[in-house]
């Protein structure tokens, strides 16, 4: 089964999610699972993976409903506040649900670019072994030391990089970013996200080529066993429509082994968060 790995779901309100960029945005509204559901459809996707968009608990009692009523999303990546000493309370809440495989905070919005390093957010981390759930880092490119401090504290525990961490496509700058990836995934127990590339370049006038030296960089450090493949909808809506997304990597792909695809496009994905 082909999955997509990161994906969102929002009831507009422009004070909650006033980074959509206006009225005037193509993302500034609500997107619901009938929306998604004839895109993946129409793609070749079975399932996806809900990504929590807002910092609350509501986000999760939100994304798990909407998982209970459409059985394509197959897992819900949520959030809770890891600086919290109620941490593992919060945690043990959500757990009980079976798609509710991970978390996540937007650490690319704090003011502190070292945030994934300070010891608070550590305490929130190491409660995550506790029930078997996953992290995933979203930062970024400036802010992948904390996020490497971060993996090499806890060896154990499984972490996926968001939006292969954000980095300048627009301006086509590789480094430090390309080192950076280089030192991350030294670890074994990060994994990749090939998604969120799309906002990262210029929306107006992207070309394939624009991308290439980053995906190359990432398969070459990640390799086909730890990358999954995410559409990023809606927000990727910013610079293509949910096929325009998929292409610029299907086309990357294309001289991979049908089993590396297989991995990209699903496996690994499926294997990262137990969706069975």
């Amino acid at each position: 089964m082909r999955i997509d790995s990161h994906q969102h779901f929002w009831v507009y309100d422009s004070e909650e999610f006033g980074w959509t960029g206006g009225p005037d945005s193509p993302i500034s509204k609500s997107f619901a699972p009938e929306q998604l559901s004839p895109l993946l459809a129409a793609n070749g996707f079975g399932g996806a993976v809900a990504v929590q968009a807002r910092s609350s608990l509501a986000e999760n009692d939100y994304l798990l409903d909407l998982a209970d009523a459409h059985d394509f999303i197959r897992a819900v990546v949520g959030w809770v506040d890891l600086t919290s000493p109620d941490v593992s309370e919060q945690l043990a809440k959500y757990a009980r649900h079976p798609k509710f495989k991970g978390v996540r905070h937007i650490a690319q919005a704090e003011p502190d670019d070292a945030f994934l390093a300070r010891e608070d957010v550590a305490g929130g981390v190491a409660a995550l072994g506790e029930f078997g759930l996953t992290y995933d880092i979203l930062v970024y490119h400036r802010q992948l030391p904390a996020a490497i401090e971060l993996v090499r504290r806890f060896p154990e525990q499984k972490f996926v990089l968001d939006h292969i961490a954000k980095p300048d496509i627009r301006g086509g700058r590789l480094e430090p970013w390309k080192k950076r990836i280089e030192e991350i995934a030294s670890f074994d127990n990060v994994m990749c996200k090939v998604s969120g590339m799309v906002t990262e370049a210029d929306v107006a006038a992207w070309k394939d080529s624009d991308f290439a030296p980053y995906l190359e960089t990432v398969f070459e450090a990640f390799g086909p066993n730890r990358l999954m493949y995410g559409s990023d909808w809606p927000v990727c809506l910013l610079g293509a429509d949910y096929a325009g997304a998929l292409g610029i990597v299907e086309r990357a792909v294309q001289g991979w082994s049908e089993a590396d695809r297989e991995r990209l496009f699903g496996g690994n994905c499926a294997a990262f968060y137990g969706i069975e």
